[in-house]
C-alpha cells in the first residue's frame, strides 16, 4: 500500500498516482470518524476502503457500481471493513437507505450518458449542508512525448473541462475546484499507470497524465 499525508488526512491507495488531489479534497472538507459516505462508480473499491479507514467503525461507506461483478470484488476487498456496504446501482438511479455526509465519484461521469443526472442524484443523496466531491479528467490535455492522449472508449473524455459548471447546474454550491496532472519520464508509477489505463507503454518518453479536475461542492443547507 502507498500512503500519502496531506494536512490531517492520510489516504492509503494502491499504486494510485492521483491520490494527492483526493487527499487534498478530503482535507478541505474535514472528513472525520463517524461520517457516512457513498462512492459512486466504485470500481475495484480502493477509494471505498480508504474512506472506510478514515470514517472508522462508527462511520459507513456505500460502494456503488453498476456492474454486479464489482460488488463481489468490493465485498472481498472490504472483508475487514464491516462498515463498507456494496450495492449494484447505476449512478443515474442512485438510491440509498439514508442521507450521507459525502458523495464521491471519480472517472465516472466521463462514461455516462447523462452526467448532470448523476450529479443531481448525488446531490440528493447528501444531507443539507453535506458534500459532493467529483474528479474527472481532461484526457486530451495529457501528453506522451508531447503528443495528445485520447480515450476512445469514453463518452466524454474531456468532461473535466466542464465539471465545475455541471456541479453548479446540479444545484450545488461550488466551494473549490482545481486541476492536477502527475508527470514522469521513463519507467515508474506514471508510466505504469498510463499503461494500465490505456494499454500504451510509453517506454522512455516523457508523460503528462490527463489533468484531473477536482470539484468540492456543497448541498445548500
Amino acid at each position: 500500500m502507498l500512503a500519502l499525508w496531506s494536512g490531517a488526512v492520510e489516504i492509503e491507495l494502491r499504486d494510485d498516482v492521483y491520490r494527492r488531489p483526493l487527499s487534498t479534497a478530503l482535507d478541505r472538507l474535514g472528513l472525520a470518524e463517524g461520517w457516512t459516505c457513498v462512492d459512486v462508480g466504485a470500481g475495484g473499491g480502493d477509494v471505498s476502503v480508504a474512506l472506510a479507514q478514515m470514517v472508522g467503525r462508527d462511520g459507513r461507506v456505500y460502494a456503488v457500481d453498476v456492474d454486479p461483478r464489482r460488488r463481489d470484488e468490493i465485498a472481498a476487498l472490504a472483508a475487514a471493513h464491516a462498515q463498507v456496504l456494496a450495492l449494484s446501482q447505476a449512478g443515474e438511479e442512485l438510491t440509498l437507505p439514508e442521507q450521507v455526509d459525502l458523495a464521491f465519484c471519480r472517472f465516472l461521469l466521463m462514461h455516462v450518458a447523462e452526467p448532470r443526472r448523476v450529479l443531481r442524484r448525488m446531490a440528493g443523496a447528501v444531507r443539507p449542508g453535506g458534500w459532493v466531491v467529483a474528479q474527472e479528467p481532461v484526457t486530451t490535455a495529457g501528453r506522451i512525448g508531447g503528443r495528445p492522449l485520447s480515450m476512445d472508449g469514453a463518452r466524454d473524455q474531456d468532461v473535466g473541462a466542464v465539471l465545475p459548471a455541471l456541479v453548479r447546474d446540479a444545484g450545488l454550491v461550488l466551494v473549490d475546484a482545481w486541476a492536477e496532472a502527475p508527470a514522469g519520464a521513463g519507467p515508474g508509477p506514471v508510466a505504469g499507470y498510463l499503461e494500465a489505463m490505456t494499454g500504451v507503454d510509453p517506454g522512455d518518453e516523457p508523460v503528462v497524465l490527463p489533468p484531473l479536475v477536482t470539484v468540492v461542492a456543497r448541498r445548500p443547507a
